[in-house]
């Protein structure tokens, strides 16, 4: 008997002891926090980043994006890029940065939650956020709070629409609308253009009405105009019937990637093979898991950035990208980390500092954005307007043996 209570005092003993463990486990740890906000994100969300105390003085940098679900690879890449911009940034001394990227799934409501933890954490300065939908949102609380915001991705007017400290680092939808069909016209791709879009998605639409009046001011012809909307998204055999009996040899997909693989697999299955051009929202589908590349072999659109790029700076940023997250950055991941080295440059040109208040960073920073030029792995000489769009150049990809090349 004596033995047995020997033994519970004992075992007792132990579990308190593994109590107090488990309580002081990473405790007094001020890392800058790196992670999505959406409870179960698990490793889908590790950025690839040491969890190291933020720098002294640091400003304060969040910016929400789908770090889960069916558009994670465009919030993932975003927020590795702007990483990596931050820790070449942090080791140069000067100007610091402290960034802090949460979950918003692609989903408004969530964003605009996303954004409200950022604001309670001390966000002073935003990289808005990643898709469209959810940013026309988040950028309202911007404008609202006078936090100045750069999105790299979210491609809408209506993210930067009465706005006036709100830019972007992507082409807005009628420059990609307008531009593609420019470049399917000068580069003769196709005769016989059918389209399909998403309608109920601001960024989708938005391309489409561009790319449908720049046809009809160029004379290409659109013979099938077909639609579908989140709920429909996993047959489309009526937009590809209706494609093929109309006799189009290119289809337009302003769309994401998602649906677009679909599109592709669902078209070889009907026996249907025509030319296929894309917008921003297709790059990243090489590596959706589980998807066949080869039915993106031949694939065109126009991105901003290109991974096979020989300069210094792009090499650099591939290679320090391939260590950490073991694959090739798409350009989701380089307009994050044009978006961190434009906020820098400007930065460093007004003087801001981690203790000025969010307003004062916001006037200094916008008079900034409206007034230089960058240069970044998006674009060169790139210049901002007062209306928060960009102007840079594009580039003509396809998709051969598995990897983007340029057409240009």
């Amino acid at each position: 008997m004596k033995k047995t209570r020997l033994i519970s005092i004992v075992l007792i003993a132990m579990m308190m002891l593994a109590l107090v463990a488990c309580g002081n486990s990473g405790s007094g740890s001020t890392g800058s926090s790196n992670t999505g906000g959406s409870a179960g994100a698990g490793s889908d969300t590790d950025s690839g980043s040491a969890d190291t105390a933020a720098p002294a003085g640091a400003i304060k940098i969040g910016g929400t994006g789908p770090l889960t679900g069916g558009a994670a690879i465009y919030g993932q890449a975003a927020r590795n890029g702007a990483q990596i911009a931050v820790d070449e940034i942090n080791a140069l001394g000067g100007v610091q940065f402290e960034l802090n990227y949460q979950d918003d799934e692609h989903d408004a409501e969530k964003a605009v939650n996303a954004y409200n933890n950022l604001k309670d954490w001390g966000m002073q300065v935003s990289l808005g956020s990643v898709t469209s939908t959810p940013a026309v949102a988040t950028t309202v609380k911007n404008f609202e709070d006078r936090i100045f915001a750069v999105t790299p991705s979210a491609s809408a007017i209506a993210v930067t629409e009465g706005k006036d400290n709100v830019f972007q680092m992507c082409f807005a939808d009628p420059n990609q609308g307008s531009a593609s069909a420019q470049y399917i016209q000068d580069q003769k791709l196709g005769t016989k253009i059918a389209v399909i879009y998403k309608n109920d998605d601001v960024y989708s639409t938005g391309i489409y009405e561009t790319f449908k009046t720049k046809a009809a001011e160029l004379g290409v012809e659109i013979v099938s105009e077909t639609t579908f909307t989140e709920d429909s998204q996993q047959d489309f055999s009526v937009q590809i019937g209706a494609a093929k009996d109309a006799g189009a040899d290119l289809i337009f997909l302003p769309m994401y990637y998602t649906p677009a693989s679909l599109i592709f697999q669902q078209a070889q299955n009907a026996g249907y093979s025509p030319k296929y051009f894309g917008v921003d929202g297709m790059d990243g589908i090489l590596t959706l898991e589980g998807f066949d590349t080869s039915l993106a072999e031949g694939v065109m659109l126009l991105t901003p950035f290109n991974a096979d790029a020989t300069d210094d700076k792009t090499k650099s940023f591939v290679a320090k990208y391939q260590e950490a997250h073991g694959e090739v950055p798409n350009q989701f991941a380089a307009d994050g980390y044009d978006c961190v080295y434009a906020i820098y440059e400007a930065a460093k040109a007004a003087g801001v500092t981690a203790d000025q208040s969010v307003s004062e960073i916001n006037d200094a920073l916008v008079a900034q954005f409206t007034s230089f030029t960058f240069n970044g792995l998006t674009g060169n000489d790139m210049t901002w307007a007062v209306n928060g769009q960009v102007s840079k150049a594009p580039k003509g990809m396809i998709i051969k043996d598995g990897a983007y090349v340029g057409m240009d």
